[in-house]
């Protein structure tokens, strides 16, 4: 599972990197994402723009009674994204990049949890995500979404056997696309997976708490 997360980079860096305009007025750092919180993600309008924008870290479908129901959602399995009841709709037509710069996992030894960030030295990526749009009890449209996630490659294998997707550059025009995509063509953007190229980190305990969100939390550890 990714749960956790970082984006950091700034804005203008992640204009170049995704082709988009911003949509928000500001987009702070965030060092420690967690469920529910809102971050940056990049989806193209049905105009074929390209858009940074903030949506709620946990997908909430069109059909769910609370805002709960997010929680259970915060990844997707690639093996069965395509027919899921829960994402297939959401796979098929609102596809996005969910924006970010690292990710944590946890070893556990004697007990104990020691994070460790993976990240590509400094570089935005983009996590292939679903997006959906919720109508609130009280009349509020959420935006929200989920992380896709595989079987663990590389330095992230070490750790978890899980992993998000990182979306290849070349690829970000075809996952974004709301057009009929075949679903084979996207999942051959998705075996294009940059996950072997990350780096682990290990950085302070401090990241197991959801209140800590300072840079102090990605600087490396002994």
């Amino acid at each position: 599972m990714c749960a956790r997360y970082t984006l950091v980079t700034p804005p203008d860096e992640l204009i170049e990197e995704f082709e988009a305009t911003l949509a928000v007025e500001e987009l702070p750092p965030q060092h420690n994402i967690a469920p529910t919180d809102r971050s940056a993600i990049v989806v193209q309008s049905k105009e074929g723009e390209r858009r940074i924008g903030l949506a709620r870290f946990g997908m909430i479908p069109h059909w769910a009674k609370s805002a709960r129901q997010g929680v259970k959602m915060l990844n997707a399995r690639v093996e069965t994204v395509a027919t899921s009841k829960g994402y297939g709709r959401a796979f098929a037509r609102r596809r996005c990049l969910v924006v970010a710069d690292g990710f944590y996992e946890w070893e556990h030894v004697d007990g104990e949890k020691l994070p460790y960030r993976f990240h590509l030295d400094g570089r935005p990526f983009g996590f292939a995500g679903l997006w959906a749009v919720w109508d609130s009890p009280e009349g509020e449209k959420v935006t929200s979404f989920t992380i896709l996630t595989r079987p663990a490659i590389g330095e992230t294998a070490t750790i978890h056997d899980r992993m998000p997707i990182l979306v290849p550059r070349d690829g970000y025009a075809t996952w974004l696309d709301r057009g009929d995509v075949p679903t084979d063509v996207l999942m051959e953007v998705l075996a294009g997976h940059r996950g072997a190229a990350l780096h682990k980190t290990r950085v302070s305990k401090r990241v197991n708490d959801v209140r800590q969100d300072d840079p102090s939390l990605i600087e490396p550890v002994a």
